[in-house]
């Protein structure tokens, strides 16, 4: 699996503990081998610029998601298919001020930052309440494993 992550941004990020992250979390989802995955990491006007060209809204926001082959999970009987996953774009700085509101590290708030935009890219969304359950289910059963196995 190819993943390429890019601070762009002038804040510290633990690129390794993403980089593991995205990995484990591309395995657990059953993503082909063959799969490429971009992570980067920019500033709080690069952000807006991108919040604003594509999706009409103002300001910076946390995670936007770029899917190019909209690739869907594997399952326990056969990977996905292989491609390009796309694009998941974080703003360090707002992910510092949401983590603060939510009592813990910027890097727990990067990491599922991170998730979330992985998910996204596979097709899922929170739209609608049901999409919502399922999407922040999986997404806190990813990372509860994660920090599990980091912990072995």
């Amino acid at each position: 699996m190819t993943i390429e992550i890019n601070n762009e941004s002038a804040e510290a990020v633990d690129e390794a503990r993403v980089l593991a992250l995205a990995s484990f979390a591309l395995d657990k989802l059953r993503i082909h081998p063959n799969a490429e995955l971009a992570i980067q990491f920019v500033n709080e006007d690069a952000m807006t610029t991108l919040h604003v060209q594509w999706m009409d809204e103002p300001g910076p926001t946390d995670v936007l998601s770029f899917p190019m082959d909209e690739l869907r999970p594997g399952n326990d009987l056969e990977l996905s298919e292989p491609g390009l996953l796309g694009d998941i774009v974080i703003c360090p700085q707002v992910a510092a001020a949401q983590a603060i509101s939510a009592g813990h590290e910027t890097i727990n708030e990067v990491l599922l930052l991170a998730t979330h935009g992985i998910l996204h890219l596979l097709g899922y969304d929170h739209a609608e309440p049901d999409e919502e359950k399922e999407m922040f289910g999986l997404q806190r059963d990813i990372l509860t494993a994660f920090y599990e196995s980091e912990l072995n």
